[in-house]
């Protein structure tokens, strides 16, 4: 019990709740003032967060109260009295396990929907399968989450997966889960595309970024800057098939960014969703060049996180293995069928400082 409340104490500390007390008093008194819902991009930022500051605080108060209350009871219980207390101290001690999962939330925007973009590398047929089954991996994991996805652009493969397909997932903490999965993955297995039933390594990348609410972005594009593109929804077909050139991919030609949208009917509504992906990607980037700045300042020596590989998907050993986290799983089909909750979290400890970077490879 006393581990317990020592790591509670330590919670208090991280979480800065007494800041985010008085944080929370200023946004209440904000709330009450009625110019406030003459505003709403305002409104509904100081509600979110608001309610992000509320559920930390009341949690932590709670479980303090019930915390010091079960300790005063253990200090009088005789054995068989703590041995029945035995459930409720180790109900506290999950309540306590979740709140420090809050701290690992360190990035900006960790509560907005996540945009994924998965891209098969060099390879063919592989890469693209590769691609396929790390977007349906994530949209396994979100659909166990019960988050929802709306698919943006798909390039589908010459013979199976994606050369690369985008979409947004949209749930509590949906771009702080996805954060940790930035970076390039690497398969490893015998390849079912090959007669010879040849071992093949393939690659694909995984880039995520924040959906940033719109007010926070202060991005002009001129129209010089854009090459604009319309073609046929390339989806699988079916009854809803688009059957007109409505979808708008978009150029940003002094970055070379491109961003598509098929996902309506509406040429104008596709251009305005692939402009808004547009602002979204050059944004992150800017937001990145600061950060990296910043750190130069301080003298700090930031972790090469984004672009390597993060990531070893070994199927014909039956083992998965994360780089900077040297988090192993035996468990291979259930991972690629979305159980990915251990890796990202192991994923967020480290992006936190909380976990050291493992430099080893793999076992190959």
């Amino acid at each position: 019990m006393q581990e317990l409340l020592e790591k509670l104490a330590s919670l208090r500390e991280y979480l800065d709740i007494p800041g985010k007390t008085r944080r929370l008093n200023e946004l209440d008194r904000e709330l009450s003032d009625p110019e406030l819902w003459n505003n709403a991009g305002r409104a509904r930022q100081v509600t979110q967060e608001a309610g992000s500051l509320r559920r930390i605080v009341e949690d932590y108060t709670s479980l303090q109260s019930d915390a010091s209350g079960l300790s005063e009871m253990l200090e009088i219980a005789s054995e068989e009295e703590q041995e029945m207390l035995a459930e409720e101290q180790a109900s506290l001690q999950t309540r306590v396990d979740d709140l420090y999962r809050e701290t690992l939330f360190t990035m900006k925007h960790s509560d907005t929907p996540a945009i994924v973009r998965v891209k098969g590398g060099a390879g063919g047929t592989e890469a693209q399968d590769w691609a396929g089954m790390l977007a349906r991996m994530y949209m396994r994991w979100a659909e166990r989450r019960g988050y929802k996805v709306d698919i943006l652009d798909e390039q589908p493969g010459d013979q199976a997966g994606y050369q690369s397909i985008e979409f947004i997932i949209r749930g509590e903490k949906a771009f702080g889960m996805m954060a940790p999965e930035h970076g390039v993955h690497r398969l490893v297995r015998v390849s079912p595309f090959d007669a010879n039933n040849r071992r093949q390594t393939s690659f694909a990348s995984v880039d995520v970024v924040p959906e940033v609410p719109e007010e926070e972005i202060d991005i002009h594009i001129p129209d010089s800057d854009l090459r604009r593109d319309v073609f046929r929804s390339q989806g699988a077909g079916g009854q809803g098939v688009n059957t007109t050139d409505s979808a708008v991919r978009l150029t940003h030609l002094p970055t070379g960014i491109a961003v598509a949208s098929q996902q309506t009917r509406s040429q104008i509504k596709n251009h305005e969703i692939a402009l808004q992906i547009l602002k979204q990607r050059l944004y992150d980037i800017e937001m990145r060049k600061r950060e990296e700045e910043e750190a130069k300042a301080r003298g700090e020596q930031k972790k090469i996180e984004w672009g390597s590989q993060i990531r070893s998907y070994v199927l014909d050993k039956q083992y998965i293995k994360d780089h900077r986290t040297g988090v192993m799983k035996h468990n291979p089909d259930d991972v690629l069928d979305g159980d990915l909750d251990d890796l990202m979290w192991a994923g967020l400890e480290w992006m936190a400082g909380k976990r050291a970077a493992d430099d080893a490879g793999d076992d190959e």
